[in-house]
């Protein structure tokens, strides 16, 4: 995607000639001149002076001189004595923290103890194996003072069986149990009503999920795949 959006850019800069930037709305106007379906969500001051940090949907990222000529595609990384700090992700976090805050948790079907120590939203899919997995180990989970949140992701779409299987669980009786019953490879009842499934499924591009089960911290870090309950619970500093 990245690799065809340069190439775009950079033939769109032939075909239209250089038009020099001076604020951040002549970069977006020049953007979408070249590519009108692009998505802009945010254009602000980058770290490197010159340049300008343009936010896409989906967690891209584009660093582009205020000239609105080149750019770099990815992420910036700044180097330290010790360490090398990724400060793209940092501004990732940052949006998931605010679109995570956003979300109602009356749409959430949540696993929680009674006084959680951290708390970790999931984006799950019910046929996924590692979802399954993760979800055996919620007991565990909780015990250990972490409450789980669960958003729907049916990696198959919208629609699709998958997306019908999650609509079920979601306006089922019991969701908790339906759920439930549905990562234990069982059949529920099929059901619908008003639901936040496919919204859920488009936050969850907005947040930068490519697949289950999806790990979300309370800081917005996203952490991709399965973790057994102790590492988890050792990544959130909980022993």
């Amino acid at each position: 995607m990245k690799q065809a959006l340069f190439l775009l850019l950079i033939i769109g800069s032939f075909l239209s000639g250089v038009v020099l930037a001076k604020s951040p709305e002549d970069v977006r106007s020049w953007l979408l001149k070249v590519r009108p379906d692009m998505q802009i969500e945010t254009i602000a001051d980058s770290p490197i002076k010159g340049m300008y940090e343009v936010g896409l949907a989906g967690g891209h990222v584009l660093h582009i001189t205020q000239d609105g000529i080149f750019f770099i595609a990815g992420d910036l990384y700044q180097v330290t004595e010790s360490e090398l700090i990724n400060l793209t992700e940092f501004e990732r976090n940052d949006r998931r923290k605010e679109l995570l805050a956003a979300i109602d948790e009356s749409e959430m079907l949540i696993f929680s103890p009674e006084n959680p120590q951290k708390t970790v939203t999931v984006f799950t899919d019910f046929d996924c194996s590692y979802c399954r997995k993760l979800h055996q180990e919620v007991p565990e989970l909780n015990k250990l003072g972490i409450a789980i949140r669960y958003l729907a992701y049916p990696r198959a779409g919208v629609p699709s069986a998958s997306y019908d299987k999650m609509v079920s669980a979601w306006c089922a009786e019991d969701p908790n149990s339906a759920l439930t019953q549905a990562k234990l490879g069982r059949a529920i009842p099929q059901k619908t009503c008003a639901n936040p499934v496919a919204r859920h499924y488009r936050l969850g591009e907005d947040f930068g999920v490519t697949g289950t089960p999806a790990l979300i911290f309370e800081d917005g870090q996203l952490v991709p795949g399965y973790m057994p309950a102790t590492a988890l619970a050792a990544r959130l500093g909980i022993n």
